[in-house]
């Protein structure tokens, strides 16, 4: 897939990444779940820093779960991963893990998120944008990608803006609308593989109907620009370290870390950060 200049073909990859995909889908997928899918391709297909286990994959933890655990599967283990011990599989985590360390020591794959926070960042964004496209699909990579929106915002709402969260949570439907004020098309894969004539789900449609006139609109619009036209398999040097005062800016950290500061949502990194606890 590379060029005359010897560099990827930004076309050829996401063809390829189309066709990856549609070989996936199954009569009963829902548009939104076909392009859960096809972003998951194109994320797969990005240069990877390290790779870890994420929460939510039965097939990748039965695949390396220790002889005699039962990972996924109901009563208790035989082996020694139980509640709040480290998972010797998984980098230690320091005892008040910031939001960078769950980028250094939790998700597997950061590219994606960070190309997408530097090319905001390239396009003179503002920096609740740039924050919020670092964020926006921290679900898919470190926790689920099912209603990644939806998670992604919760997860950060008491660390972030409140416009950060409402723009996460709006992004997941604003991807299938274009918006010619800033240059965003409707995915010219969406009509290769659901045809020209397809309608979202209705609920996908309430989504973008109360999204499309609120005043965080663009907010969340510009997330879907950065998001979309930032897959580069080429761009392989941006470290999370590049974000460190924008974040220091405008998320939270807890004194007592992610995961320990007794937030409605500290559960979720405390998920994170033992994906194997069995308590």
């Amino acid at each position: 897939m590379l060029n005359e200049g010897g560099r990827m073909d930004r076309r050829k990859f996401m063809n390829r990444a189309a066709a990856v995909a549609a070989a996936s889908f199954t009569a009963d997928m829902t548009l939104s779940q076909r392009a859960e899918a096809f972003e998951g391709v194109m994320i797969e297909g990005l240069p990877y820093h390290v790779g870890k286990p994420v929460i939510c994959e039965p097939d990748r933890e039965r695949s390396m779960a220790p002889p005699g655990s039962r990972i996924g599967g109901g009563g208790a283990p035989s082996g020694k991963l139980v509640a709040g011990m480290d998972d010797p599989r998984l980098p230690p985590m320091p005892k008040k893990p910031t939001l960078l360390d769950f980028y250094r020591y939790r998700i597997p794959n950061p590219s994606h998120l960070l190309q997408s926070a530097n090319l905001a960042m390239k396009n003179g964004m503002d920096e609740k944008v740039i924050l919020a496209c670092l964020l926006h699909d921290i679900s898919v990579e470190g926790f689920i990608r099912t209603d990644h929106g939806f998670w992604g915002a919760q997860l950060v709402a008491p660390y972030v803006d409140e416009e950060v969260t409402w723009a996460i949570q709006k992004h997941q439907a604003l991807r299938f609308f274009a918006d010619e004020s800033v240059g965003y098309e409707y995915p010219s894969a969406y009509r290769e593989w659901f045809g020209y004539d397809y309608q979202v789900e209705p609920w996908v449609q309430a989504e973008y109907d109360e999204a499309k006139n609120h005043r965080w609109y663009m907010s969340s619009r510009l997330i879907t620009l950065n998001d979309l036209y930032s897959f580069d398999p080429n761009v392989t040097n941006i470290e999370i370290d590049q974000f460190e005062d924008v974040v220091g800016r405008n998320f939270k950290q807890p004194k007592e870390g992610l995961g320990f500061d007794g937030s409605p949502v500290a559960h979720m990194w405390r998920t994170m950060i033992w994906p194997h606890s069995w308590l």
